[in-house]
């Protein structure tokens, strides 16, 4: 499912400021997906949340945006940074939590969601073809089963995204 203008514009705008900034740190990952695969991708990535414990010191910009949402229980929220390429780079196809809840009746219970931060042409491309284009303020929502993959982008400096799992 998409939304767009999930957010209204003071809470989007906050996130969006920081994201953005100077003041976040992101951490270099060199690889794309769960599983390390040797394609020369890498992304940078910012851990709100992971293994059952808050982990940013900016993690109360992300309320406006939990409080829509209304998780009972997170997994991980993590934003990502895909710095920008002379062509779009497709990473390959995943899902989040396979690799933690490999029962696919159990996996499909849970959410994955993918909030946009800026509007440029990279996108998300789901296993069945769709494609859901990066467009600031946009909250895509999917079961956690379903593969997906994520893009760099060749107008922007930089492609940012966040990425929740939860269960409702």
């Amino acid at each position: 499912m998409i939304n767009d203008n999930f957010l209204d514009i003071e809470s989007f705008h906050k996130i969006q400021t920081k994201l953005l900034s100077e003041d976040i740190h992101w951490f270099y990952h060199n690889y794309t997906d769960n599983i390390y695969q040797d394609n020369n991708q890498f992304y940078f990535g910012h851990h709100f949340y992971e293994l059952n414990r808050w982990t940013s010191p900016f993690a109360e910009i992300l309320e406006p945006l939990l409080l829509k949402i209304k998780p009972v229980c997170i997994h991980s929220i993590r934003a990502n940074l895909m710095a920008r390429t002379n062509e779009i780079a497709e990473s390959d196809f995943h899902s989040d939590l396979k690799e933690f809840i490999p029962d696919e009746d159990r996996l499909s219970q849970w959410t994955t969601a993918i909030f946009y931060i800026n509007t440029n042409n990279g996108y998300t491309k789901l296993s069945d073809g769709t494609i859901v284009e990066s467009k600031s303020n946009r909250l895509l929502t999917m079961s956690s089963n379903i593969e997906h993959l994520g893009t760099t982008c060749t107008d922007q400096k930089r492609r940012v995204v966040i990425n929740l799992n939860y269960y409702l």
